[in-house]
């Protein structure tokens, strides 16, 4: 690929900003549920917090998209690094339910504001000849994030928690010199859309009752299933399976030093963290490449379907863990990965090939109804975990997780079959 435009330096200063983000925001949010545990809240306080938390995460981006085509992507990043700092910083000063509500509601926004600014940016620092590329090396950067940050965290909260909250502050603050010195304004196109007109607009493309009707069902049965994994999963290991033993599985195949590394020794014994196994970025780091080339020939439903099936099967395996031995924990977070990297690629290029053309980014910008449906109600997962707890079955959260999914299978396929696929466009 001789003529590949070379990427520019704002590129390579957005991906360093991506990276230093999702290391701060999943440093935090997979650790959160451990932390509202230590603090004696129930299951069911933390459900209603990651519901919100999540909801604003993935609503927001609908507004300041708009915002950012109106006053400038550096701009909306400063804004964004002005709600991050102070709220990581007053999760060091507040215990309370409210207060610690407050600021992770914050942080939530903050978050939702920062979201569409960096692949934006991507977007218009790219072309035909290397767009390819250039995503690829953005999602890789968001997984690498996601990764470390969780193990990071995981091992500062063994020495105090504090020390989590002052790394993620240190980093937004990182992020803030970085923007204010390096990050110019890419050149671009602006759309000049206003939020009344993106409304309008959005409105237009679910008045399609057959799509509105298959965005709600993504909603419930995949983004709703996805969403509580990643919500009830930290917590799972770190309450109900047994950590020390986890530890010497893993200091068997890593060896002593990196296992300690993503470990926090508790009365003498060495116990994993779970925030560090409790994720799937390392996976589709890995796998993500191998996983597209398998199913890029394969129907896109179809291939969403059975993506559905492994994580289910990874649902299973996960709820063994607890009744049978600890180490499944890794085939299950395995299989949901996968499951993962098969459906959830597929189901967003679908979207966006049954699009008119003239209409892609539209259809594209109604999928969060989808995201957003899944994630206001993943909080109901945290709160049921609770209850199977206090049964003494934890594990059947997981149970009933693989059965939500396999209903959600169901439904899916008896809807496409009775009221026909959408119909892919080849342009």
């Amino acid at each position: 690929m001789g003529n590949r435009t070379k990427f520019p330096k704002v590129f390579w200063v957005a991906n360093s900003i991506e990276v230093l983000e999702r290391f701060a925001y999943y440093g935090i949010y997979m650790s959160f549920g451990i932390y509202l545990g230590e603090l004696g809240f129930s299951k069911g306080d933390l459900g209603v917090i990651q519901s919100i938390f999540l909801a604003l995460s993935y609503l927001i981006p609908l507004f300041s998209g708009t915002f950012a085509d109106r006053y400038g992507f550096k701009k909306m990043l400063i804004i964004s690094y002005m709600a991050y700092l102070p709220a990581i910083l007053l999760l060091i000063l507040t215990q309370t339910f409210s207060g610690i509500a407050l600021t992770m509601l914050t942080i939530g926004f903050a978050a939702g504001i920062f979201k569409p600014l960096i692949s934006s940016t991507i977007r218009a620092t790219t072309d035909s000849t290397n767009k390819t590329l250039g995503f690829g090396i953005f999602y890789q950067m968001v997984n690498l994030g996601a990764s470390v940050g969780p193990i990071v965290m995981g091992k500062l909260r063994g020495w105090s928690w504090d020390y989590v909250f002052y790394t993620a502050a240190a980093t937004v603050g990182l992020m803030f010199i970085i923007t204010l010195l390096f990050y110019n304004e890419p050149e671009r196109e602006l759309e000049g859309v206003t939020l009344k007109k993106k409304f309008r607009d959005m409105g237009e493309a679910l008045s399609d009752i057959k799509f509105l009707s298959f965005l709600v069902l993504l909603g419930v049965f995949f983004w709703l299933p996805f969403w509580a994994f990643f919500n009830v999963l930290a917590v799972y290991i770190n309450d109900y399976l047994d950590t020390a033993s986890l530890y010497e599985s893993v200091r068997m195949v890593l060896g002593t030093g990196i296992t300690r590394f993503i470990s926090s020794q508790d009365s003498g014994v060495w116990r994993i963290n779970a925030e560090a196994i409790s994720h799937t970025g390392y996976i589709i780091i890995v796998f993500q490449l191998a996983i597209s080339r398998i199913f890029e020939k394969r129907g896109a439903i179809s291939s969403f379907l059975f993506g559905l099936v492994v994580a289910a099967s990874g649902f299973v395996v996960l709820g063994l863990s607890v009744t049978m031995a600890s180490g499944l924990v890794f085939l299950g977070v395995f299989l949901f990965a996968v499951g993962e990297m098969i459906s959830a690629p597929r189901i967003q290029e679908y979207i966006m090939w049954i699009a008119p053309k003239e209409k892609a980014g539209l259809y594209m910008g109604t999928n969060f109804l989808a995201t957003f449906i899944g994630a206001v109600l993943s909080g109901l997962y945290t709160w049921l975990m609770g209850i199977y707890e206090a049964s003494g079955h934890p594990e059947y959260i997981m149970y009933t997780l693989t059965v939500h999914i396999l209903i959600g299978l169901l439904a899916i396929y008896l809807f496409i079959r009775r009221v026909g696929e959408f119909q892919e466009r080849t342009e």
